[in-house]
């Protein structure tokens, strides 16, 4: 008899953890909270319109979320303008700089991935961060069965 394997969400739940917990002296050096970088890395696939609308496709709370935006717009890494389909909406957008410090961020967290996906046969790395990718891109009530 087989012994069965460990449910998903054991394996990647302390994996997670373990992961942000790695990532947060790097955020921290570059100046982010880990929301803020979110919010960075979730604005390089094109302007958000609005802030609820972002604050959805990251799984934040939008009221929770203004802080972080007037922050990183404070600190000239993204701009708010005005929606031309909606004045009381405001599309987000990277500015150079946010571009800059979330390449730049990215970079520093990678190459510590790295590091740990080294210790993977390098078939074993492919394979892996395939199906990442495959998993993390399914529409949520295919994750939750709902």
């Amino acid at each position: 008899m087989t012994t069965p394997r460990r449910d998903l969400a054991a394996m990647i739940a302390p994996l997670g953890r373990a992961l942000m917990a790695a990532e947060q002296p790097i955020l921290e050096a570059h100046g982010l909270s880990m929301w803020a970088y979110v919010v960075l890395l979730a604005l390089d696939e094109g302007p958000a319109r609005g802030q609820g609308v972002l604050a959805q496709e990251i799984g934040a709370d939008k009221t929770r979320i203004i802080a972080v935006l007037d922050d990183l717009q404070g600190r000239g890494l993204i701009e708010r303008t005005p929606d031309p389909a909606d004045r009381r909406a405001r599309v987000l957008a990277l500015t150079p700089e946010g571009r800059r410090l979330r390449d730049a961020t990215q970079a520093d967290i990678q190459a510590r991935e790295n590091r740990l996906l080294a210790k993977l046969p390098a078939a074993d790395r492919r394979g892996f961060l395939n199906a990442l990718e495959i998993l993390a891109g399914l529409p949520r009530d295919e994750l939750t069965g709902d």
